[in-house]
């Protein structure tokens, strides 16, 4: 790893540069969401209509009013039916095959570091060649230690701070899981305060647009490529 500055750049530069990147691509920002979303939901309510899962759960919230137990209980129940089973794993299947899409953000940023021509197609980069199952792969990686990790909170936590940069480095220098994360660590080392702000304005920024107004969180939700991608370019130099 090689700092691209000589000085430490501070905590405002990355976040100016993350918002300019977001800025020059609010177009993709737009269909990122509306193709993220149109999917995802498609998925759930088509399952829902054969499984009925969203029902029981507002079901399930009737018993809120008679405690904690009594509604764990219900909860319980439902995700004691088959249904629920096919239900979740599907919807883990659905968020697989969707993360590659964030990936493309990254090759529309570097364009535009390069001055280069922006396609509607440069938003499926994630998913051209063989490198497809290589992303696919980390983020079922992923996403199976950050489920098992969530019941902790903490742990989950520390998890998405140990891995926010392996994703481009994978993009852009081919690096395998287990090369990227020593990477992603010493990274955090060395830039621990920049990486925790940027990750919270990062989260704060991405759902602050469904909770001010619901459409802007189509434009909000994936800023979070912009601030990864940010710290990426601060951070890591082609050579890494």
């Amino acid at each position: 790893m090689q700092s691209r500055y000589p000085q430490k750049p501070g905590i405002d530069f990355i976040l100016k540069q993350a918002f300019f990147y977001w800025s020059k691509t609010l177009f993709f920002q737009l269909i990122f969401s509306i193709f993220y979303f149109g999917i995802f939901f498609t998925v759930v309510f088509f399952l829902d209509g054969k499984y009925g899962i969203l029902a029981q759960y507002a079901e399930a919230a009737k018993y809120a009013k008679d405690g904690l137990e009594a509604y764990s209980a219900q909860i319980l129940k439902i995700q004691a039916n088959p249904g629920f089973q096919y239900f979740s794993w599907a919807i883990i299947g659905t968020s697989i095959f969707l993360y590659p899409l964030n990936l493309g953000f990254y090759q529309i940023y570097r364009k535009i570091d390069l001055n280069e021509k922006l396609e509607l197609g440069d938003l499926l980069a994630g998913y051209n060649g063989i490198s497809f199952f290589k992303y696919i792969g980390y983020y079922i990686f992923w996403l199976f230690v950050y489920i098992y990790t969530f019941q902790t909170i903490i742990l989950a936590v520390i998890w998405i701070f140990v891995t926010i940069l392996v994703a481009p480095l994978m993009f852009f220098n081919n690096k395998r899981i287990f090369e990227a994360i020593p990477l992603n660590l010493q990274a955090l080392r060395t830039y621990f305060l920049e990486i925790f702000v940027c990750v919270i304005v990062a989260v704060i920024f991405k759902y602050v647009g469904f909770a001010l107004f619901f459409v802007g969180g189509l434009f909000t939700f994936p800023f979070w490529n912009a601030m990864i991608y940010s710290l990426y370019k601060t951070i890591f130099s082609e050579k890494s």
